[in-house]
């Protein structure tokens, strides 16, 4: 890499010799424009619009007008500027890294030392690692003073230019004030959606996939000539059919979780049901299949595009409910087998009540039956 600008980071009394490199570059292929009758190639010229001349790019020069006078500004006017000349780049706060806004950010540029001692490019970088902060920074570059970020990345510094806050828009949009009411099933069905992507980023796992093909089209025509057979390089392609099928937003997120969870292998039983219902042990195995049964009659209801959230509270109630019962009938089987010594301790305590005394003399019956 060539370094195309060489400064200084400067903070308080300390000075960083650095040179500067451009972090990023495109992969685009890079396309050029002919004419199509006999592929010469089209050139752009600075014609001039006064004499007609075509001028050399050395003999032009920028302008500004405001409708009525026109102020010309040479490469000199621009070197007089005192900030153009500065080359420095200067700290001006240290922010903690997450509130960075990435809307701000604009290209990013390598920093390297440059001088026979790195000690002081280590310092600046340890001391951004260490206390997790970004340093906000102000430099000047091809005739424009910029705001930017100063980060650790790896082993290097990076310079992120930033966006000055009266460049970035307002998002003002009315349909953001129209007021929207979502179902706490539609809200759960989309965190399933989105437990289904989780992953950690690795931006090696991602292809630009359309310069793979266009690489893949020229290399075919430089073979292959004008007699291009696309079906044999790409294969066949389906027809986009109009007005394709209408999914309410319920059935959009069912669906959406079962191809997910089917392309990882999890299968799709149970993609349309709750979290607390998967988690259900094997021993409460009779009330989930009655909760079960009474959730895929929701889900059939809803399928049919009737929503009805006045039946699913109670089928819910009624799933929750028997599983206490169970749970109950369980505890009242050991009481059964109490020894006759026991069962006499506890008549007296039945006694005590001034009401119902004979129905609870019947209470063990009901625990033997």
């Amino acid at each position: 890499m060539r370094a195309i600008w060489k400064g200084s980071v400067s903070f308080g009394l300390v000075n960083v010799p650095i040179k500067l490199y451009s972090a990023t570059e495109s992969h685009d292929v890079a396309l050029h424009q002919v004419h199509n009758a006999d592929g010469g190639r089209i050139r752009y010229q600075r014609r001039c619009e006064v004499c007609g001349k075509v001028i050399a790019y050395e003999d032009i020069a920028k302008a500004f007008d405001d409708g009525d006078r026109t102020v010309v500004l040479t490469e000199e006017d621009f070197d007089a500027l005192p900030v153009e000349r500065s080359r420095e780049i200067s700290v001006l706060e240290f922010v903690p890294s997450e509130q960075l806004d990435p809307m701000m950010m604009q290209k990013s540029y390598y920093l390297a030392p440059d001088s026979k001692s790195s000690k002081s490019y280590v310092l600046l970088r340890r001391t951004l690692e260490d206390t997790d902060r970004t340093a906000i920074v102000n430099f000047t570059l091809r005739e424009k003073t910029r705001l930017g970020a100063l980060r650790v990345r790896g082993d290097v510094l990076v310079l992120q230019a930033l966006l000055w806050e009266d460049e970035v828009r307002a998002a003002e949009f009315p349909e953001l004030d129209q007021e929207v009411k979502l179902s706490a099933k539609e809200m759960q069905m989309a965190a399933a959606l989105v437990s289904s992507f989780e992953s950690d980023f690795d931006p090696e796992s991602f292809t630009d996939e359309y310069q793979v093909e266009l690489r893949q089209l020229i290399t075919a025509k430089l073979e292959q000539g004008e007699a291009l057979d696309t079906e044999k390089t790409f294969g066949e392609t389906a027809e986009e059919e109009g007005g394709g099928e209408v999914l309410d937003l319920m059935e959009a997120l069912r669906r959406s979780v079962e191809e997910s969870r089917s392309k990882k292998g999890g299968g799709t039983k149970g993609a349309g049901r709750s979290a607390a219902k998967d988690e259900r042990s094997a021993k409460d195995e009779p009330a989930s299949k009655e909760a079960d049964q009474a959730e895929e009659a929701e889900e059939a209801d809803e399928t049919d595009g009737a929503a009805k959230p006045a039946r699913k509270a109670p089928a819910r109630k009624t799933a929750a409910s028997k599983a206490p019962a169970r749970k109950s009938a369980a505890a009242k089987a050991p009481a059964a087998r109490k020894t006759a010594a026991a069962k006499d301790e506890e008549k007296p305590a039945a006694k005590k009540t001034t009401t119902g005394a004979t129905a609870r003399k019947k209470a063990p019956a009901k625990k033997t039956a």
